[in-house]
């Protein structure tokens, strides 16, 4: 069913509610009747949005409309000083899925400063990355391994993972040299890609061992 005019401005007042439950329930609106109206203001509060479950019901309303419509003002967002737009309108894009999508994928995304905005960048260039181009994000993301803490590297390798077998000389060079936590990053990630049933935690832990202990172990041969 259509959104009227009327209930149009109850949605957007929804929107901007105070009340996390309201604006729960005007995305999932918006998600259910989509109207091409809403887009903007939908991109917008992505970027504001305190709640996890409310940015992932406006992410899921805005998968729901054409792509023509909501690509614009996405790739506007990932020029945004706020880290939590560029963040929140990657991990849209890769929702969304669109190919066209992948040259504003950008390096200096891959590298952002705020771990949110990279991880999210990884999980985006491993979905949009147009087949064949893997090495392209590979190089750049192979030079955060190391970065961050648990949830930040566990997110690089299974993005690195994802882009599959061609990632697999990149980190077989990091492996090899640079710093322990890189190096043990990188070994650890070859044992996901290799074996995809091997505990990615458990992975990273032996590695730093066998880093420890000066060789790259069976893992980086």
């Amino acid at each position: 069913m259509a959104i009227t005019e009327r209930d149009g401005d109850a949605v957007t007042r929804g929107l901007e509610d105070g009340r996390a439950s309201v604006r729960l329930r005007a995305a999932m609106a918006v998600g259910s009747a989509p109207d091409v109206r809403f887009v903007g203001v939908l991109v917008e509060r992505c970027g504001v949005e305190p709640e996890f479950f409310v940015r992932d019901m406006l992410t899921w309303a805005l998968t729901r409309h054409p792509v023509e419509a909501t690509l614009p003002p996405l790739l506007r967002e990932l020029r945004s000083e706020r880290a939590q737009a560029r963040g929140q309108a990657l991990h849209t894009l890769s929702k969304i899925g669109d190919l066209s999508a992948w040259p504003a994928i950008t390096e200096a995304l891959l590298t952002d400063a705020d771990d949110t905005v990279a991880r999210s960048a990884w999980r985006a260039a491993a979905v949009l990355v147009p087949e064949g181009e893997e090495r392209v994000p590979a190089a750049v993301m192979a030079g955060q391994l190391g970065r961050g803490g648990r949830e930040t590297r566990l997110s690089l390798s299974r993005s690195l993972a994802a882009l599959g077998e061609a990632v697999e000389p990149v980190l077989e060079a990091a492996a090899a040299a640079g710093r322990p936590e890189a190096r043990a990053h990188a070994l650890a990630t070859l044992r996901v890609l290799r074996d995809p049933d091997a505990d990615l935690g458990y992975a990273i832990e032996e590695a730093k061992r066998v880093v420890a202990l000066g060789g790259p172990g069976e893992e980086g041969r």
